[in-house]
């Protein structure tokens, strides 16, 4: 009994189900008719790959993730980069260079070797606080998916270009 009771279940169930997309819905394809309320900033790849620079420090404005190591304090700036800050008084940190690197949202660190999230890339990036300098030593290209807009909604950089940021549109 048990079992007739489990078939005619699975039935019933079964019967409720689309088989290769033939049943009739007479819902409007939300992904065809969604419209997304940001466009991409796009960058070409040659443009991309040589954003990566050291600058004088600026105010923080779109925080995300924090990184400290030893006494230095790295602060995503979403999309933008990372501001560093001298973090030998913790009650005081001081900020002394931006990391410019578009498309950017985290970063690991090992040794004196920083590693980058740029949009769809991998990048190690040295970087010497008493020079004040900083150079890209290694990119791997499209280790990660292209950014997705705030909403959700996709879009599909050109051939050569990269999704680095959205920005709302007015």
């Amino acid at each position: 009994m048990q079992k007739l009771f489990l078939i005619l279940l699975s039935l019933i169930i079964l019967q409720s189900c689309c088989v290769n997309g033939d049943c009739e819905d007479d819902r409007p394809d939300t992904l065809s008719t969604f419209i997304s309320e940001y466009e991409p900033v796009i960058l070409d790849r040659a443009t991309f790959e040589n954003s990566v620079t050291l600058e004088e420090q600026k105010t923080i404005i779109n925080s995300g993730k924090i990184y400290v190591i030893g006494d230095l304090l790295f602060v995503n700036e979403q999309n933008e980069g990372f501001h560093v800050l001298d973090n030998q008084d913790p009650a005081n940190p001081i900020q002394i260079a931006f990391i410019n690197a578009p498309g950017a949202t985290d970063i690991a660190i090992k040794g004196n070797v920083y590693y980058i999230n740029q949009a769809v890339d991998l990048i190690a990036v040295t970087y010497n606080k008493e020079a004040a300098s900083l150079m890209v030593t290694k990119r791997i290209k499209y280790v990660f998916p292209e950014k997705q807009a705030p909403d959700g909604h996709i879009f599909n950089a050109p051939v050569d270009s990269v999704i680095v940021n959205f920005e709302l549109i007015n």
